[in-house]
C-alpha cells in the first residue's frame, strides 16, 4: 500500500486497494483497514458456509484440514496454488498422470497434451464431493476452519473480532 502513495501524488488519483490472502478473522481485517486498505476479499471462510453451492463433502475437507494437510501445487495452467492434499494429488505428485478428456479446452495456458490432470473436471468434481477424482484449493488459513456454519453467523462473527481489535 506504501509503494502506491507516489503514484497517488503524482497523478492526484487515489489507487483503491482490496487486500486478499491470510484474512481470516476481523482483527485481520481491522489491520488491513488500519494499513490503508479500502477493503479485504475473503474466500475460504465462506466456503465452509451453509450457502456455498458445494458438496456438504467439499465442505467437510475444510473442516477436517490440518495444517500439514495444506500444499502448494502447480496447476496444469502453469500457475501455483495451495490445496488441501488427499489421494488424487498424491496420486498426481507421484507422477500418475489421469486420464484427460478435456471437453472444456478452457485456458489457452493448459498443454492436455502433458497434463497430468485436467484442472476444470478436478475442480468440477471436487465441487460435486466425487474428492477421489478432483482436490479443494483453499487458503492459508484453511486448517483454522472447524464447522461449517451460515454466512449470517460467520458476519456476525467477523463484526465482533473487528470491533474488538478496533477497541484495542
Amino acid at each position: 500500500i506504501s509503494v502506491l502513495k507516489p503514484y497517488e501524488e503524482s497523478f492526484n488519483k487515489s489507487i483503491p486497494v482490496i487486500a486478499a490472502g491470510g484474512v481470516y478473522t476481523g482483527a485481520d481485517i481491522y489491520k488491513f483497514i488500519q494499513s490503508g486498505a479500502q477493503g479485504v476479499q475473503m474466500a475460504t471462510r465462506f466456503v465452509a458456509t451453509h450457502e456455498c453451492d458445494a458438496s456438504t463433502a467439499f465442505k467437510e475437507t475444510y473442516v477436517k484440514c490440518k495444517k500439514e494437510d495444506l500444499t502448494i501445487i502447480d496447476s496444469p495452467v502453469g500457475l501455483p496454488g495451495r490445496a488441501i492434499k488427499n489421494k488424487f494429488l498424491e496420486d498426481i505428485i507421484a507422477g500418475i498422470r489421469k486420464p484427460i478428456k478435456c471437453p472444456w479446452k478452457c485456458l489457452k495456458t493448459c498443454d492436455v497434451d502433458s497434463s497430468p490432470y485436467c484442472i476444470c473436471a478436478a475442480l468440477t468434481n471436487a465441487k460435486k464431493g466425487i474428492l477421489e477424482k478432483g482436490f479443494a484449493f483453499a487458503g492459508a488459513n484453511a486448517y483454522r476452519i472447524n464447522t461449517i456454519t451460515s454466512v449470517r453467523e460467520l458476519i456476525k462473527t467477523l463484526l465482533i473480532e473487528y470491533k474488538r481489535a478496533a477497541a484495542i
